[in-house]
């Protein structure tokens, strides 16, 4: 009696803690809890309007709502604009699949309309990147884990959401970093792929910045840690901007899906003999090398 009650415990517990990939209260979303708080009127410079933040959000649902519909589930997206919250979160219930986006967190000074949307692409990663899943009590949970919803973000879902915009025009005007500029170039002739890829590393770097307590990262500096055992939880700021530079890097056809339990899948790994775009050792740790 006592052993069965325990294990109707434990799997009430894992059942609660799956239902969140974060705080509810979007406090540990996708960085911890913070004074960050940009209210409506915070003039920051960053040039997001609320109907950019609408835009941004409405182009991620087009494309993402059908994909969860085939899983059986709504996809929803809350949309905090007056909320000053500096800070995102996803979780699921009742079979809706929830995204919760804050403008305090869009009208960052640190966040470009771009970051915004590879933060967009984060949560969504939650639902949608696959393996690694973030792990209770030994069992892997419904959410992606935070390296990987990184990872994601870069290697599917922003090129998804913006595959079909004039990305060179776009990246035409932006001062690209030296770095980004040669480790493009060499991953992508293509040139809106090309594009899109320094368009991302771009994102990134101010997005990685906010996640790293507001200190610099730097693309010619990667994080050099390695993991005993994958993280589940969020990595350093540096090794964050890392995982999105690589998911940027990866040539892996994005009709190459995930797996919700091979992490393999649709990825770029050393076992296939990639040294580019693969998931950085500060967070992952691959099974086989």
């Amino acid at each position: 009696m006592r052993k069965s009650t325990l294990m109707i415990a434990l799997v009430a517990a894992i059942f609660s803690i799956q239902s969140y990939s974060c705080d509810i209260h979007g406090k540990t979303g996708i960085m911890p809890e913070n004074d960050l708080y940009r209210g409506v009127d915070a003039l920051t410079g960053n040039g997001m309007t609320e109907e950019l933040f609408n835009i941004i959000i409405d182009r991620a649902n087009e494309v993402y709502a059908p994909v969860v519909e085939t899983e059986g589930a709504r996809l929803k997206f809350h949309r905090k604009w007056e909320d000053g919250t500096v800070n995102a979160y996803a979780n699921q219930g009742g079979g809706v699949w929830n995204v919760h986006m804050f403008g305090g967190l869009a009208r960052h000074e640190l966040v470009s309309p771009d970051g915004f949307a590879l933060v967009v692409c984060h949560e969504l990663g939650h639902h949608l990147a696959g393996a690694p899943k973030i792990k209770r009590f030994w069992i892997p949970s419904w959410a992606s884990n935070e390296g990987q919803s990184d990872y994601w973000a870069s290697l599917k879902c922003f090129r998804r959401i913006f595959q079909d915009d004039d990305n060179a025009r776009i990246v035409s005007k932006m001062d690209i970093d030296p770095q980004v500029e040669s480790k493009c170039n060499a991953v992508w002739s293509d040139s809106n792929e090309n594009a899109l890829c320094k368009r991302m590393a771009q994102a990134a770097k101010g997005l990685a910045t906010l996640l790293n307590s507001g200190r610099s990262v730097s693309f010619t500096t990667p994080d050099m840690s390695v993991v005993r055992k994958t993280d589940d939880k969020h990595p350093a700021g540096q090794c964050r901007l890392d995982t999105y530079f690589q998911g940027a890097l990866c040539d892996k056809d994005l009709n190459d899906d995930v797996s919700k339990t091979d992490a393999l899948a649709g990825t770029c790994n050393r076992v296939d003999d990639y040294e580019t775009g693969i998931r950085p050792l500060c967070w992952y740790k691959p099974k086989t090398m």
